[in-house]
């Protein structure tokens, strides 16, 4: 019974460590677009004291390649412009170059 007890609670860490870790430390999500390539770096955000369970999956699904979106969307406050707002974080409209690499 002990032994059960055991294997349950080290696979319900390693579950937790796996969704944790959307975007392992060191590590990076890409989306080329036509204006240049976006990087999003999980560290980054952590650095400001966000959790991975603050977008996800409330604003961004966890398959990489299942969200489509568009600058339109951003600046209308969906996707990253749901903090990305001026208020919470710089505004993406006329900051081109912090996202956007070429």
């Amino acid at each position: 019974m002990k032994r059960i007890a055991i294997a349950a609670a080290a696979m319900a860490v390693a579950m937790m460590a796996a969704q944790a870790m959307a975007v392992p430390a060191g590590k990076t999500v890409e989306w080329p677009t036509s204006m240049g390539k976006v990087t999003f770096k999980g560290d980054d955000h952590a650095g400001k004291g966000l959790k991975c369970n603050e977008c996800h999956t409330k604003i961004f699904k966890m398959k990489k390649g299942s969200t489509q979106m568009k600058m339109a969307d951003i600046n209308a406050g969906k996707y990253c412009g749901e903090c990305h707002n001026g208020k919470r974080a710089f505004k993406p409209a006329g900051n081109c170059a912090k996202c956007h690499k070429k």
